[in-house]
């Protein structure tokens, strides 16, 4: 899609946002008001865009997007609460990493039986290899995230990595677009899908 405006730009970001939530509504990744997708906006760096608090993912349309500061000001939707565990986290990752303009976290249901082990995805096929020393394990888990410095060690686990196993929660997955993070949520949960039927067989 041609953009010739900023705006047009944000907007056609922003409809990919949203529909980053309709997939992982889709595909189940929603529990509760669990996980998050986060944009940085493309005119001003250091805001991102998150869904609010407290609603299902197949509802959020662009205009229920949350538009926040790097200290956790709401910018634009005011009227609507943010996710305190969503912020901690992700504005900890974007400040953290310029190459980052998007990452998603999901409680989806292999995610995090497999997070449970407390170990790395194994190459053990051909599509596992493509995350082969490109994902970590974070294995410092205190509980729901409600401060920034847990959201730093994650940063910091993460390095360059794409993607991140956090014990005992879920799944993290960071990249340069909703759509390629949404992609990799999707191919990290399929794989470790796939993981887990294996050593039920063994």
């Amino acid at each position: 899609v041609e953009c010739k405006t900023m705006e047009e730009i944000r907007r056609h970001q922003l409809e990919r946002l949203a529909a980053g939530f309709r997939m992982f509504s889709h595909f189940g990744y929603d529990e509760g008001i669990a996980g998050h997708i986060t944009l940085r906006d493309p005119e001003y760096p250091h805001y991102f865009w998150v869904n609010p608090f407290g609603m299902h993912f197949g509802q959020i349309c662009i205009s229920d997007l949350i538009l926040v500061d790097r200290e956790g000001n709401i910018v634009q939707g005011e009227d609507k609460m943010l996710n305190t565990a969503a912020f901690a986290i992700h504005s900890r990752l974007h400040e953290a990493r310029s190459d980052v303009n998007a990452a998603a976290h999901s409680h989806s249901m292999y995610g995090k039986s497999f997070s449970t082990l407390g170990r790395l995805l194994e190459p053990i096929t051909q599509d596992s290899c493509a995350f082969y020393d490109d994902h970590v394990l974070f294995d410092d888990y205190t509980g729901v995230v409600l401060e920034t410095d847990e959201g730093d060690r994650i940063a910091e686990a993460l390095g360059d990595k794409r993607a991140a196993i956090l014990k005992n929660h879920g799944l993290i997955c960071c990249g340069n677009s909703v759509k390629e993070v949404s992609d990799q949520i999707r191919k990290v949960e399929l794989r470790l899908k796939m993981h887990i039927i294996r050593k039920i067989d063994q």
